[in-house]
């Protein structure tokens, strides 16, 4: 069985898929871990608040959860996004897909990121379209409320919303055209992001997880570590 090192070294258009367990090390929690989100107590379980639905009609309370367990602001790069933006500029890697919304990717210097749940560092005015950064929501209070008074929302894919059209498409090509495909950090039971992974044909798929995944069968090789640890030792 070949090692990491090895598929890296003999791969030029690898593609990263990774889920929240790429920034638990950076401070961020998993939602479905023992110590994640879902597994502390809330009003409403936070699958409930992060919906269109819940949003739409309790946004005091949709936003209190934001700012306490969205907005990880103080959060930095890991050993796994600094190595992926450094395959990225040795030009082997062509895209990260992220089910993340915490822009450490583009922290760390990646530039082909495909954010399929958007992003918590980009939010806008439902009525004019006016952008407002994460900083300001983290320091709004109540329901934020852009000048013209219309509601401030993250660009955030909630549950009961379609992914961007145009970030699916750019993803699919890229794993489409990938020979090495790494899927880090994920349990791969989120969909339709876990369904873009039908569209790699290449040569070598690598599971980076801390728990078993559906892929774990599938994959030439698969890792149970921690991923800042598995992906920083790699050597350009």
């Amino acid at each position: 069985m070949p090692t990491l090192q090895e598929l890296i070294s003999n791969h030029h258009r690898i593609v990263f898929f990774g889920g929240a367990g790429v920034s638990t090390e950076s401070g961020i929690p998993d939602f479905r871990s023992t110590d994640g989100l879902y597994n502390q107590t809330y009003d409403y379980p936070p699958e409930t608040i992060l919906s269109h639905t819940f949003w739409k009609h309790h946004p005091e309370e949709f936003y209190r959860f934001y700012r306490d367990k969205m907005l990880c602001l103080t959060a930095k790069p890991n050993a796994a996004h600094l190595k992926l933006s450094e395959m990225e500029r040795k030009g082997i890697l062509t895209a990260v897909v992220t089910q993340n919304i915490d822009g450490l990717h583009q922290m760390a210097g990646s530039r082909a990121v495909f954010e399929l749940h958007g992003s918590v560092h980009r939010n806008y005015c439902v009525k004019c379209r006016k952008f407002y950064d994460a900083e300001y929501m983290l320091h709004s209070s109540g329901v934020p409320r852009c000048e013209c008074g219309g509601i401030i929302k993250p660009d955030v894919v909630l549950y009961e919303e379609p992914l961007d059209e145009d970030v699916v498409e750019g993803a699919v090509r890229r794993i489409a055209n990938s020979d090495l495909l790494i899927i880090g950090g994920t349990s791969l039971a989120v969909y339709p992001a876990a369904g873009l992974l039908q569209y790699f044909s290449g040569d070598a798929i690598v599971q980076i997880n801390r728990d078993p995944t559906p892929y774990d069968s599938k994959a030439t090789l698969s890792l149970h570590e921690p991923i800042g640890q598995v992906l920083g030792s790699i050597v350009l």
